[in-house]
């Protein structure tokens, strides 16, 4: 066999001088050239160094963020806070996900095979209709027919149905008159809370069943370890997707928020305000999906195209650097040190005065793209809703972290940096360089999130002088 490899090897190397047209110089493999794209909604924040902390008194005593100069790179920034419609949209992609692996699951225990209901498209036909993809052996192609054999019908140790492919192409039934077999009724009505759960004559769908499923890779432990397979170092979670409502009714007391309870995520009017109630475990796995999302159209249609890196949530010093818009030692992202402009009007949605929420025109959040953006053109850097990073908190962290763009991940530690300020907070809150945390499985009212994508690739820099023509 190693004989065999030899010689393949040797007559595979005799071909490729052969025929290979670079004429045995050194070109580099073809088509490696990279084409970056600007993500959609995003704005490029270019890397750089900047002096990280309190650059005035620390008027609060907290003593935690003391200078330092540090350099970050160059990264895509989401201009807004992700809204209530674009986190719906994850919402409901688990949702239509969760129902046809329902139904594709009950068609596979019935025995009933793609195509069974011959629904093509159509609301009609069975069950059948929604079943896995890969039930029929003679559509398969080679490979796909390899890695049902080898991997797919045989699940995993806790998934049974792991890596079986969903039909998405025939469209969900949800008029309960159309409903076309007693099966497809049962998945339905398994999705929703029971009668006595429900009232005034509405059924809403469970919450609890949108779970989103992720696998990824604890890259900090394997290059810490001194052995082990990279199997050892993969980590599946499973997250509860839809926000925590009744924040706007734990987090005051003796206040009346019920409309905000009721309203705020679901309602048409609320579509491009921040979303909140959504814990850190949650704001992760919604950037997990993102790039799934992004990643799946990519190679159903770019063919040959390069898969994006992945959308993530900032680290701390990401933030405070892309809040400060290219203003060195600024107290806000629009520089200050006050919260009103030349013309009296307020900067930023938070409480300028004790008790007065509404003195800046809002009571609680206003719509994500409000006020003027900054020098790096994001929305909302101070204000509205705090903003959840992906670096564990530690009070004494800027004396021992790294000047390369420097992070805390710490998955034992649960408390979370939190930045920004929000609609409820005073205005150092919202000062670039004030520090706050929460714990990650914690929801609050007025911390959303925003997301970031790395810039492949750097700047062509040249030494040759440019003369003007």
């Amino acid at each position: 066999m190693k004989n065999f490899i030899a010689f393949t090897a040797i007559l595979t190397l005799l071909i490729s001088c052969g025929k290979s047209g670079d004429k045995g110089e050194l070109v580099g493999v073809k088509g490696a050239k990279w084409h970056p794209e600007k993500p959609f909604g995003m704005s490029l924040v270019p890397g750089g160094s900047f002096i990280m902390g309190k650059s005035d008194q620390d008027l609060a005593g907290v003593e935690d963020a003391p200078t330092k100069t540090v350099t970050v790179p160059s990264f895509y920034m989401d201009e807004t806070e992700i809204t209530n419609s674009e986190y719906r949209q994850f919402v409901e992609w688990v949702k239509d996900s969760t129902m046809r692996m329902r139904l594709a699951i009950l068609a596979d225990q019935n025995g009933q095979k793609s195509g069974d209901g011959k629904g093509k498209g159509k609301n009609s036909g069975s069950i059948g209709d929604f079943a896995f993809n890969d039930t029929d052996p003679e559509k398969m192609n080679a490979y796909d027919k390899y890695m049902y054999d080898n991997y797919y019908s045989l699940g995993t140790g806790d998934n049974e149905y792991a890596g079986r492919k969903i039909n998405k192409k025939v469209k969900l039934i949800k008029d309960t008159k159309k409903y076309p077999d007693e099966y497809y009724s049962e998945v339905m009505d398994s999705m929703y809370l029971p009668l006595e759960a429900s009232y005034n004559g509405l059924r809403t769908i469970d919450v609890n069943k949108l779970k989103f499923r992720y696998s990824w890779m604890d890259i900090q432990a394997a290059a810490k370890s001194k052995g082990g397979k990279r199997q050892d170092f993969i980590r599946t979670e499973q997250v509860k997707v839809y926000p925590d409502t009744t924040v706007w009714i734990k987090d005051f007391a003796y206040s009346y928020n019920e409309p905000m309870h009721n309203d705020y995520f679901w309602h048409k009017a609320y579509g491009e305000y921040p979303v909140v109630g959504v814990k850190h475990t949650q704001a992760v796995a919604f950037c997990e999906w993102r790039t799934l999302y992004k990643n799946s159209y990519v190679k159903s249609k770019k063919k040959g195209r390069d898969l994006v890196n992945k959308f993530r949530l900032p680290s701390e010093a990401e933030w405070e650097y892309a809040a400060r818009g290219g203003l060195q030692s600024a107290t806000y992202p629009w520089g200050g040190p006050y919260t009103k402009n030349d013309r009296g009007c307020f900067l930023a949605n938070f409480k300028p005065n004790r008790g007065d929420y509404a003195a800046d025109n809002a009571l609680y959040t206003v719509e994500a793209k409000s006020f003027d953006p900054n020098g790096y053109n994001l929305y909302n850097m101070a204000g509205n809703v705090a903003e959840w990073t992906a670096t564990a908190y530690d009070s004494g962290a800027y004396d021992y972290v790294s000047t390369m763009s420097p992070n805390i991940q710490d998955n034992k530690n649960k408390r979370k940096v939190v930045r920004g300020g929000s609609w409820k907070d005073v205005a150092y809150m919202l000062q670039v360089s004030t520090r706050d945390y929460e714990y990650a499985d914690s929801a609050r009212s007025y911390i959303g999130f925003r997301t970031v994508q790395d810039y492949m690739g750097t700047q062509k820099i040249s030494t040759k002088k440019t003369t003007k023509k």
